[in-house]
C-alpha cells in the first residue's frame, strides 16, 4: 500500500467506470482500461497521474495498484476478476459478476486463497433511502418480517433491442440478469437466503433474443409461514419506476424513486397503532445527489483495511445468480447455447 491511500484501476471506461472513477472514496486512481483507447484516454485525461491502456493485462504486471475496479460488459466480468484475485489485488466488480454460475463459483475459492477481498458493487444497498431502511429494520421499528413488494423498471429507447444488454452470449441474459440482480440482492439483505425461487421470464414487446421481464417469488423456506418476497423487474415500464416495500408485523417501509428519471428519492415509514386504523407517517425525502457509490466504496476501503470480508460478495452474488438461472431454466430460456 502506498501510504494511507490505495491506488486504483479500473477496467471498462463506459459509464459505470466513469462513475467510479469520480467515486473513488480513499483511493487514487492511477491507471484506466478500455478496449476504446480513446474512451480510456478520455478518462485518464480527467484524472491527474492516470496512465490509459486499450487492455486490461498489461495494467497487472505493469501498474502498481492494489485495487481493480472491473466495470466491463457481463462477459468479461469473471475473467478480469480472476485474473486481478490472481496477481494479489482486491476487486470490486460490478453485478451481476458473471454471466452464469459456473463461470463465478471458481473466483470464490481464489480470493479465499490470495487473501483479497473482493466486492460485488450491489450500490443500491447503499441508497440514503435504503440506509434508513435498514436502520428502522434493525433497530425493531417493524417488528418481525413478513414479505417483500418490489417493481424496477423501465422503456428502453430506441434501438434497445440492439444493444449489448440485449446479446446474451455478452450479457447472460435480459432483463432478469440487468436490474433484477439489484432487487434479488435487497431482498436478502433484509430477509435472508431466499433458497426457494419460482417465476417467470418474457419477450413481451422488444424484438431480441433475450428476456424483456422477469417475475419473481422467493421464499425464505417451504411452508405457509416462511418469509416471501414478491418483485418484478421490467424493461416495457415506459415511465422508469422504483418501488420497495418491506412489510413487518407492526409497520411498513416503503421506498419509492432512485432520483433522476426515477423521480425523488423518498422513503415512507408507516407505523402500525395499537388500534390499528390508518398508522402513523413519518415521511423522508433525499433531493440531493445520490451518494451511494461513494458509501458503497468507502466501506470497501475499510474493508480492506480491517481485512474484514465485504457485505456484499462473491456469495451473495452466487446466490442471486443461481435465483436468475432457476427462472431462466423455468422458462425455457437457455443462454448457454
Amino acid at each position: 500500500m502506498n501510504g494511507t491511500s490505495l491506488r486504483a484501476v479500473i477496467v471498462g471506461c463506459g459509464l459505470i467506470g466513469q462513475r467510479r472513477a469520480r467515486t473513488l472514496s480513499g483511493a487514487t486512481p492511477v491507471a484506466c482500461a478500455d478496449v476504446d483507447l480513446k474512451r480510456a484516454q478520455a478518462l485518464a485525461s480527467s484524472l491527474p497521474g492516470c496512465t490509459a491502456f486499450s487492455d486490461w493485462r498489461p495494467i497487472l504486471d505493469q501498474v502498481e495498484c492494489d485495487i481493480v475496479v472491473v466495470s466491463t460488459l457481463h462477459d468479461s466480468l469473471a475473467e478480469i476478476t480472476d485474473a486481478a484475485i490472481k496477481s494479489g489485488r482486491h476487486v470490486l466488480v460490478e453485478k451481476p459478476a458473471a454471466r452464469f454460475t459456473e463461470e463465478l463459483e471458481p473466483l470464490i475459492a481464489a480470493a479465499k486463497r490470495a487473501g483479497v477481498r473482493v466486492r460485488v458493487g450491489f450500490n443500491h444497498r447503499y441508497h440514503r433511502a435504503f440506509r434508513k431502511a435498514r436502520e428502522l429494520v434493525d433497530t425493531g421499528a417493524l417488528g418481525e418480517l413478513m414479505f417483500i413488494r418490489a417493481l424496477y423498471g423501465h422503456g428502453g429507447r430506441i434501438g434497445y433491442d440492439r444493444e449489448w444488454r440485449a446479446n446474451p452470449k455478452l450479457s447472460g441474459g435480459g432483463e432478469l440478469i440487468d436490474q433484477g440482480p439489484h432487487l434479488i440482492d435487497l431482498a436478502r439483505w433484509f430477509l435472508g437466503d431466499l433458497p426457494v425461487a419460482q417465476g417467470v421470464a418474457g419477450t413481451f414487446y422488444w424484438d431480441m433474443p433475450a428476456d424483456d421481464n422477469g417475475f419473481l417469488i422467493l421464499r425464505t423456506a417451504q411452508g405457509k409461514a416462511a418469509k416471501t418476497a414478491f418483485l418484478h423487474v421490467s424493461c416495457t415500464e415506459w415511465k422508469n419506476t422504483f418501488s420497495f416495500e418491506i412489510y413487518g408485523k407492526v409497520g411498513k417501509i416503503k421506498i419509492t424513486g432512485l432520483g433522476g428519471s426515477y423521480g425523488l428519492e423518498q422513503i415512507a415509514f408507516y407505523r402500525m397503532l395499537p388500534e390499528m386504523g390508518p398508522p402513523e407517517t413519518t415521511i423522508w425525502e433525499y433531493p440531493m445527489d445520490d451518494d451511494s457509490w461513494d458509501v458503497e466504496f468507502a466501506e470497501f476501503i475499510e474493508d480492506i483495511k480491517l481485512q474484514r470480508q465485504p457485505a456484499a460478495g462473491l456469495g451473495d452474488a452466487l446466490a442471486v445468480l443461481r435465483i436468475i438461472e432457476n427462472i431462466y431454466k423455468a422458462s425455457g430460456y437457455d443462454y448457454r447455447s
